[in-house]
């Protein structure tokens, strides 16, 4: 199981971050700043990191260019996740070793795949290539796309993101805000209704496969196979 390592002050943000990851199937450990982050790295290992820029004390630029000037830390890979999103604030993160740069709000499920394709990039993934095979009903997660019975369906970045969230839970009931909240961002400000929608056009799309996607009256839905 990889452990990824999270330094965000935000304690609302952080234990998001957490509890998303935590359900596919990654260890966590968190810290609000980054010299508690770094005496932890000094004496443990972690597979991947999750930074914040803005930290009290040492900020996440500066433990990142700790992280790449020890020899037995340099290769470890680094996502920022911040609320600096100017181009300028991108290029410096990026030059300064941070192998990826998410900004915030941001989708979980976004941030998923981008931890999923970064650990396959630096070879340190640790879970086999995402993919849902069955009865003609194909979904490759990782080339984020669909097929029913070979032939190839079209969907909306956000219809793919509410499929590969229901799968990823199969068997458990997602309530209506819960995935509003996981891949609109925690900071959207449209209702449960657009769930609602993006699960009917979704429906309509997989054709005879539609009805993988169960209602929860009156809670959310699920999927079940």
């Amino acid at each position: 199981m990889a452990r990824i390592l999270i330094v965000e002050d935000d304690e609302s943000i952080r234990n998001l971050i957490e509890l998303t990851l935590m359900q596919f199937q990654y260890e966590t450990v968190s810290f609000e700043d980054a010299e508690t982050a770094w005496e932890y790295l000094k004496k443990n290992s972690a597979d991947m990191g999750i930074f914040d820029l803005m930290l009290p004390g040492m900020t996440g630029l500066e433990l990142i260019a700790r992280i790449r000037e020890d020899e037995h830390l340099s290769g470890l890979p680094v996502i920022i996740l911040t609320a600096k999103d100017s181009e300028l604030d991108k290029v410096i993160g990026l030059d300064q070793g941070a192998d990826d740069y998410m900004t915030k709000p941001f989708s979980v499920l976004e941030l998923t795949a981008r931890i999923r394709s970064l650990m396959r990039r630096s070879g340190t993934s640790h879970s086999e290539t995402h993919n849902f095979n069955e009865e003609g009903l194909n979904i490759d997660f990782d080339g984020r796309t669909v097929h029913v019975r070979e032939q190839q369906v079209d969907l909306t970045y956000k219809e793919f993101e509410l499929l590969a969230l229901l799968l990823e839970n199969r068997g458990t009931v997602l309530r209506r805000d819960t995935i509003l909240d996981r891949i609109w961002g925690y900071s959207f400000e449209g209702g449960t209704r657009t769930v609602d929608v993006h699960v009917r056009t979704l429906r309509q799309k997989l054709g005879e496969f539609g009805s993988v996607i169960e209602t929860v009256r009156g809670v959310g839905y699920k999927i079940n196979r």
